[in-house]
């Protein structure tokens, strides 16, 4: 009985590895395959979202235009590099509005690399460790 309970665990442990290989991982790309330095843009809006994780840090705004109100993504720096710049999951709150500068991604999409935040209501500006400084 002691060597079936130890064949099915070293199953159990088997099956379960080879599954967590068989996961899609988040991809990193560099700033050029995804950005385009040469199409700055700045945006104002409501923040509504903040993600603190690897590999980058990533907030969402809604940003109203001539057709109507747009979500758009930021992608910063890592969580740890936008430590060192002296952010935290509490620099920015849902509700704020900011002003970002960054560069469009390639693609088209409402996905930009932010390079400079600043909130509006305090004229506080943040440095932002884009992942074109990585």
């Amino acid at each position: 009985m002691h060597n079936l309970f130890r064949k099915t665990v070293l199953l159990f442990v088997g099956i379960t590895f080879s599954l967590c290989l068989a996961l899609p991982a988040n991809s990193h790309h560099s700033f050029p395959a995804q950005y385009d330095a040469n199409k700055p843009i700045t945006l104002s809006g409501y923040l509504i979202k903040l993600e603190w994780r690897n590999p980058h840090v990533y907030f969402y705004l809604e940003v109203e235009d001539e057709d109507g109100i747009e979500e758009w993504a930021f992608e910063m720096g890592s969580p740890i590099a936008m430590e060192r710049n002296g952010w935290n999951r509490n620099s920015i709150d849902v509700g704020d509005i900011l002003e970002v500068e960054g560069s469009l991604a390639r693609d088209g999409t409402n996905l930009v690399n932010a390079n400079s935040v600043v909130m509006v209501d305090s004229g506080r500006r943040l440095f932002v460790g884009s992942s074109r400084d990585d």
